[in-house]
């Protein structure tokens, strides 16, 4: 591998022009495809299989007519009893009407003449039906109805639009900015070279452009959560950045070394290049096996995410060495760039007109290299004391991990808007006048194989639900037009989120199971947030256990060792454990919840601990890569395994910093969002990378490999023999370029 990508970064940068060229008509068709093609986002989470969403096939047979979105407007009079009174019922009647003439609406519903006033006759709820599905509303819509009642307001009710139909796409402001300012001027700092930092940053950008560009071009015929942009665009950044990054700091490293600009991107491809590439693979495996667990938001999600790493991968091996080619000795400081260097023979361009590329006066010597730096005096300090600091780390993530055994998951709800939003004054006004359950109720079907059936069976299915305990409420059913089909409302007495509200449900289920003669399903956003999780947590140990094990076998084929794999693997476990408990103290428990801007606690969303679970892997990979395969490259060309690792840590080092920083600062920078899913899905990324990099990888993983030692790389015969080379630190392209011969075998 390292001697084809070796030939690749060559070839990228003779023919700079061209791969330039060709990478930006794909930005362009790529952008032109996004604008005509892009399709809406789903704001809906469904799971096939399930008894809700069974359900909610059913229904949209039996009720067409209901089979678009609804929305609940929340009404509070200036006082009690005033709903009653001919004002005040006349207020309620111009509301209605207002309601039913917004653009999409079918119609609305009296509260009234149906009985959803509460009992102090202060407190209505009208129920709004729309023609069409929640992502298919338009914004106009979608406006008009969250300001519908003003002219009620303007007689001093209070007026509070709500439902399903208020889902939309999160929206991408200026708070992401943020995080990219502070990966660019990251790179600087790294570099400092502004030519460096931008050339890098620029790299990322175009990749980030092109994945998210096809990504909108591919929406108008594949149904794409509004989550699955927000986490490719995260991790495309992220990558994009990092990788590059790599490569420009081995490019650089192999001027100051004397080799030329062509020589000197070809071997930084050849070496640093395969990690970007291995990395990189392991980064999609990882996304794209979330398909396993076959739910089919997180199979899209997992896959969109995917296809943004790997054009970063592809841009980072084809488009950077053909950038570093313009910049030529620009990417070194001005202080190094008259450093003198031997010139390797083989370093000779091909065009014309690159005298700023490959023209550099040669010299004699080479620079001696510098171990005097933070990287190699960390890495003395960690294996001098390896033990404490081993022990020291395990008893700091094991503390951090405490919550992690009382994580729940759930699909959000309006009650955990931010604060002053639409979604959450229509929520926090409908627990005023009506109590918690009303903002999450339940939907009975009941279907039978005859009218006679379901009109037999009705009776006993509320009567059973009736006696369930956390029961506020059971509507009276009703019948599709056929009267072969019953909806029943239930209103629980809980929260849709709280854990009573899930034991209703099982309980319901439970009870209504031995009804003759028809078949009952419960549904509802509650019970389909409940289903969701319930699945993605049966999910988990299968998937933890399949990316543990891909850790290990990867590892192996890549360092040739069984404990290195093994260490790496009880490392990314460490990692998890800590940032799930982390995300739990915070987001669930309410720890410190002000500091990320999160109004209201409530528990982590059902599919963030399977999607960190696949993000996190692949990034701790690239860690873990990005040192040890520095750590075998010098161990297998003579050092001894302590000299190795302090050798890997101090090349590796300020490197993994920066790159640790810079998806730190592009997963942090979504915090700022007001959306508490990508809130939540930044902030345990940011401070999972955190963990990783800088207790895990950088600390953890020195000390153990010094307390290995030689046992490190040790790999029986039989398997070293049966797995492939795939050369990730560039063995054979040494052997090729005439280097010399590996000592370690």
């Amino acid at each position: 591998m390292a001697t084809l990508l070796y030939r690749l970064g060559r070839g990228a940068l003779r023919r700079r022009r061209l791969v330039v060229a060709l990478w930006l008509v794909v930005l362009v068709v790529a952008g032109l495809a996004a604008a005509t093609l892009r399709g809406p986002t789903a704001s809906n989470f469904t799971m096939p299989g399930t008894e809700s969403q069974r359900a909610l096939d059913l229904l949209s047979e039996q009720f067409p007519a209901a089979s678009g979105a609804t929305g609940t407007i929340a009404v509070k009079a200036p006082a009690d009893g005033q709903l009653g009174t001919p004002e005040g019922q006349a207020v309620v009647q111009e509301l209605v009407q207002e309601a039913s003439a917004l653009p999409g609406v079918v119609g609305a519903v009296n509260p009234l003449q149906v009985g959803a006033v509460s009992p102090n006759g202060r407190y209505a709820l009208v129920q709004v039906q729309f023609a069409t599905g929640g992502d298919e509303v338009t914004d106009e819509q979608r406006t008009a109805y969250e300001e519908v009642g003003a002219a009620v307001e303007a007689k001093g009710w209070q007026v509070a639009p709500g439902g399903e139909v208020l889902g939309g796409e999160p929206e991408i402001g200026s708070t992401e900015a943020i995080g990219v300012l502070v990966a660019a001027i990251v790179l600087i700092i790294t570099f400092g070279s502004l030519v460096a930092a931008g050339m890098t940053m620029l790299n990322a950008l175009i990749g980030v452009g092109v994945g998210m560009a096809g990504l909108f071009a591919l929406s108008g015929v594949i149904e794409l959560t509004s989550t699955a942009p927000i986490l490719a665009l995260m991790l495309g950044l992220a990558v994009g950045i990092d990788y590059s990054l790599f490569i420009t700091s081995r490019h650089r490293q192999n001027l100051l070394e004397g080799m030329s600009p062509e020589e000197a991107v070809g071997r930084a491809v050849g070496t640093a290049g395969s990690a970007v590439v291995f990395a990189g693979a392991t980064v999609v495996i990882a996304l794209a096996g979330l398909a396993v667990v076959n739910i089919p938001f997180l199979t899209v999600m997992g896959l969109a995410a995917a296809a943004t790493v790997t054009i970063a991968v592809l841009v980072a091996i084809t488009l950077q060495p053909a950038l570093l080619g313009f910049a030529g000795h620009r990417v070194l400081p001005r202080r190094l760039r008259a450093v003198p260097t031997a010139t390797v023979a083989d370093g000779v361009g091909t065009d014309e007109d690159d005298t700023d590329v490959t023209d550099r006066p040669a010299a004699t010597t080479t620079p001696i290299e510098d171990r005097t730096g933070f990287g190699f005096r960390w890495a003395r300090l960690v294996t001098r004391f390896r033990v404490p600091v081993i022990l020291v780390s395990l008893l700091g993530l094991g503390l951090l991990a405490l919550p992690t055994p009382d994580m729940r998951l759930a699909l959000p709800d309006a009650s955990t808007a931010t604060e002053g939003s639409p979604a959450r004054v229509a929520s926090d006004l409908t627990t005023e006048g009506f109590g918690p359950g009303f903002t999450g109720r339940l939907a009975v079907v009941v279907a039978g194989d005859d009218a006679q059936a379901t009109a037999a069976a009705v009776p006993q299915v509320t009567a059973m639900i009736q006696r369930t305990e956390n029961v506020l409420a059971v509507a009276p059913p009703q019948l599709s037009p056929d009267g072969r089909t019953a909806l029943l409302g239930v209103v629980p007495k809980t929260g849709p989120t709280d854990e009573a509200t899930e034991t209703l449900v099982h309980d319901v289920r439970d009870a209504v199971g031995g009804v003759q003669g028809a078949d009952v399903l419960l549904t509802g956003a509650t019970a389909i947030g409940i289903d969701v999780s319930e699945k993605l947590s049966d999910a988990l140990p299968i998937y933890l256990l399949l990316v543990v094990g891909l850790s290990v076998l990867l590892l192996m084929l890549v360092f040739r060792s069984l404990l290195v794999p093994m260490k790496a693997a009880l490392g990314f476990l460490l990692t998890v454990a800590a940032t799930f408990g982390i995300t739990v103290a915070i987001f669930q428990q309410g720890h410190l919840a002000s500091l990320v801007g999160l109004d209201t606690p409530a528990p982590l969303v059902s599919f963030l601990p399977i999607l960190l679970i696949g993000i996190l892997f692949g990034l701790a990979m690239d860690y873990e890569v990005f040192l040890v395969s520095r750590m075998r490259e010098d161990f297998v060309h003579g050092d001894t395994a302590r000299e190795a690792t302090i050798s890997g840590m101090g090349h590796g080092a300020r490197v993994v910093t920066a790159a640790a920083l810079i998806m730190i600062s592009v997963f942090g920078g979504f915090v700022f969002l007001d959306d508490p899913i990508i809130k939540s899905m930044g902030f345990a990324l940011a401070i999972g990378v955190a963990i990783d990099a800088f207790v895990v990888r950088m600390t953890i993983v020195p000390a153990v490999m010094s307390l290995l030692g030689d046992r490190a790389w040790w790999l029986p015969r039989w398997l070293n023999r049966a797995l492939p080379n795939v050369d990730i630190e560039g063995e054979g392209l040494r052997t090729h370029l005439g280097d010399r011969t590996p000592t370690h075998v």
